[in-house]
């Protein structure tokens, strides 16, 4: 087999962090640090105290201000308000003006990008409108990251065609969308308390007591149904915690319709996200029947535990996020192949920490043993290698590009090639990264940096989005047809 190796062609599209993407967020003074005290009091007292002519001078000029930044200011506010009334000492009635201050004085913006923006992965945009012939839109999931390193998702689309890729250009204001709680099955949650060690007989009469698809109100009254004598027990206070906590973490969110893609971003919204979102593996699923559903495995991290979850959408507007269980599921990294392989869902996954392995599952949601295909070997790869997205089905093999992490902690791209039939066979795979950090690329947030977290192959080409330094994203090609003939039996 020819082994000459690929070649990579360096576009000059980039994509670089935007301060403007802001959003107006719940701020109490006094509380932004862990061991603060809260002068939320003092404030609403001040605000109280205020002239009314000097309230609606300064909400006037509030409104003028920001109401372009924000997406719905004016609910937001009220909202803002609202939440801080425990604070009043009595029902004291407020102007609109006055009560449009008060939110806002609890309220800061912060910029998703303020740190960096990376790590991009890609599909097929279910808008494929208004292109020309041989175009096609694509739309990627970007990590970015504020203040406080803390990360989320966020979104673009670019078009491909002859040759190009463009970046489309990302609307402003950024919006949140609605966020509403999602329900369980019985036997997903049976499977992730199995996962943590913590089915005990408090949490096997709670199961035995729920519908097969329940909400939170279902478990809070399955809870209170529960045996007194097991409500006792040493543990019970610790065990009804994590079940709350548990089913409070799957939620939906939705976007309006008038909303561009751009536009949206994902926040953390439970405590096991409460640190960040990281590194989201987008993919087009379709099923046996040819339904196409678009599903995302992503990092959630708490400050002290990561935890690979899901999201799922009919159409990227709206979004279900849910827990992951398995013990393939206990490590960063999860990459779900496009299509079911002999009738069950499979996935990428580095359980071990350092090393590319495959796993099965019945549902998509609980994942079995994994099964080591690659693990560190070449010199730039000693330290620890991993996927960089789903899989690509090719006529020849799935085509899965990996990353590898050698000495002085310096990231490269390589792939690899599995079997359409059986993904645990390795066929092939480069001898050589793919791609390496030019020298202009060294330098970022985290130097040394190049890291995708998907691609796609459009009219014989692979393109290949990637952050740079974890700071920013560029885009590179190959040949599909060159890439595969450089790879090693």
């Amino acid at each position: 087999m020819n082994t000459q190796a690929p070649v990579i062609h360096h576009t000059d599209e980039a994509l670089l962090p935007d301060p403007a993407r802001v959003i107006a967020r719940l701020f109490l003074p006094g509380e932004e640090l862990p061991s603060g005290r809260s002068r939320a009091s003092a404030v609403v007292a001040r605000v109280l105290a205020l002239p009314e002519a000097d309230v609606e001078r300064a909400t006037a000029d509030l409104i003028d201000e920001f109401s372009c930044r924000h997406h719905d200011f004016i609910r937001l506010l009220n909202e803002h308000a609202s939440t801080i009334s425990s604070h009043l000492q009595a029902a004291i009635p407020m102007s609109q003006a006055r009560t449009l201050l008060m939110g806002a004085s609890f309220t800061a913006e912060y910029a998703i990008e303020g740190a960096a923006l990376c790590n991009p992965s890609v599909v097929l945009d279910p808008d494929q409108s208004g292109l020309q012939a041989g175009q096609t839109r694509v739309a990627l999931t970007l990590r970015a990251i504020g203040e406080g390193h803390l990360s989320s998702l966020g979104f673009c689309t670019a078009v491909i065609g002859a040759g190009s890729w463009q970046f489309e250009p990302r609307v402003l204001p950024v919006v949140t969308g609605t966020s509403h709680a999602a329900t369980w099955t019985r036997d997903h949650l049976r499977a992730v308390l199995a996962d943590q060690g913590r089915i005990n007989g408090l949490s096997h009469s709670v199961l035995a007591a729920l519908p097969d698809n329940f909400t939170g109100a279902e478990l809070e009254h399955a809870l209170a149904e529960a045996h007194q004598d097991l409500l006792g027990q040493p543990g019970s206070a610790a065990t009804l915690d994590n079940l709350r906590r548990l089913v409070a973490s799957a939620y939906e969110v939705s976007f309006a319709d008038d909303v561009a893609i751009s536009q949206q971003v994902l926040l953390p919204s439970v405590p096991d996200e409460s640190n960040g979102l990281e590194d989201a593996r987008l993919v087009r699923f379709m099923g046996d029947d040819g339904t196409v559903e678009y599903r995302a495995t992503y990092t959630a991290y708490d400050g002290r535990v990561i935890a690979p979850r899901l999201l799922t959408s009919p159409d990227l507007r709206t979004f279900r996020a849910h827990r992951l269980a398995g013990s393939a599921a206990r490590n960063k990294g999860m990459a779900l192949f496009p299509r079911l392989v002999d009738g069950r869902h499979w996935s990428l996954c580095r359980s071990d920490g350092e090393s590319n392995c495959v796993a099965r599952s019945d549902d998509g949601l609980v994942w079995g043993k994994p099964s080591v295909i690659q693990a560190p070997k070449a010199s730039w790869e000693v330290v620890q290698v991993g996927n960089s997205g789903s899989p690509i089905e090719t006529d020849r093999g799935w085509l899965v590009l990996t990353h590898g992490v050698g000495p002085m902690r310096r990231y490269t791209i390589g792939a690899m090639l599995l079997d359409l039939d059986d993904p645990t066979r390795v066929i092939a795979q480069l001898e050589e990264p793919l791609l390496q950090g030019t020298d202009r690329e060294r330098y970022g947030y985290v130097p040394n940096v190049v890291y995708s977290c998907g691609s796609v192959i459009h009219d014989g080409r692979l393109w290949l989005p990637y952050g740079i330094g974890d700071s920013r994203i560029g885009v590179a090609w190959a040949h599909v047809d060159e890439l595969l003939a450089a790879m090693r039996s």
